[in-house]
């Protein structure tokens, strides 16, 4: 039996793609934990509506909600009022299932089997315990000394119902009180915020995979799901062996899309 669950998703207007991930992620979430978690999206820079109506049917089983652009005082002296390149987004609000597990996940994170590391964080008992992604390369932004030295990032991120993430903000910030700049800042602001309150529980790359044709990361799907970085990039500036890499980046996606969703137990995706 699972204590009770709070799954939260951040979305802005991404690469059509990104939605079509959320779509599978959603359903990746639904089918493992069911009706007994709550499921809600947070939507920043488009309109709630569009992106309901870019997900598709199964957005109607979630529960959507701006973004509230009421800064929390804690993270205020910190963000430039354009909030750049997306920075912070997923910390608004910084609890979206106040005393409860709570699971956040990015839009281009698929799951289709529960990770031993989150099972683990689920049912270990300790309110305060929390989880992270690993990485295959550290990349925590201003905050890198004060995060252990394990590469890791946020795409997955548990709270647990008394961890006291807010706290843990508040002492890295204290201790670093630097402008956050980019989303590798916001990254390692959170880790940095975790390792200050105990070791994360560590999702292995074997089990969730950082899915990209891009060396170093895994081309291939993991045991238990897959992160799709740079899915959401509408225009990745560079080219790889001679491609524009944001072709490279989406013809990987299409060619993996149908093992996605046969491991989902959904029909072949239309091309």
């Amino acid at each position: 039996m699972m204590p009770p669950l709070g799954i939260r998703w951040t979305i802005g207007d991404v690469n059509p793609a990104g939605f079509d991930a959320l779509r599978l992620s959603i359903h990746g979430a639904m089918r493992l934990f069911g009706s007994e978690a709550a499921y809600r999206i947070y939507v920043n820079t488009i309109p709630v509506d569009e992106a309901r109506r870019r997900v598709g049917a199964i957005a109607d089983a979630v529960q959507w909600l701006p973004v509230d652009g009421d800064i929390p005082p804690l993270l205020r002296a910190y963000l430039g009022d354009g909030m750049a390149e997306g920075v912070a987004w997923k910390l608004l609000p910084l609890r979206a299932f106040p005393n409860q597990f709570e699971l956040s996940l990015d839009n281009d994170v698929i799951l289709w089997r529960i990770p031993p590391a989150m099972t683990q964080w689920l049912r270990s008992g300790d309110a305060t315990a929390s989880l992270i992604a690993a990485d295959v390369a550290a990349a925590f932004g201003q905050f890198t000394d004060l995060c252990a030295p394990i590469a890791r990032n946020s795409g997955i991120r548990g709270l647990g119902p008394a961890t006291a993430f807010e706290r843990g903000l508040e002492r890295v910030l204290r201790s670093k009180p630097v402008a956050l700049r980019s989303e590798l800042d916001e990254q390692g602001l959170q880790i940095a915020a975790l390792d200050h309150l105990g070791a994360p529980i560590l999702v292995e790359t074997s089990e969730v995979t950082i899915c990209s044709p891009f060396y170093p990361h895994d081309p291939e799907l993991g045991r238990s799901g897959a992160h799709f970085v740079g899915l959401n990039t509408r225009v990745l500036p560079w080219d790889y062996y001679g491609k524009p890499a944001t072709e490279v980046r989406l013809a990987h996606w299409h060619a993996v899309r149908p093992q996605v969703h046969e491991r989902l137990g959904l029909d072949p995706p239309q091309q």
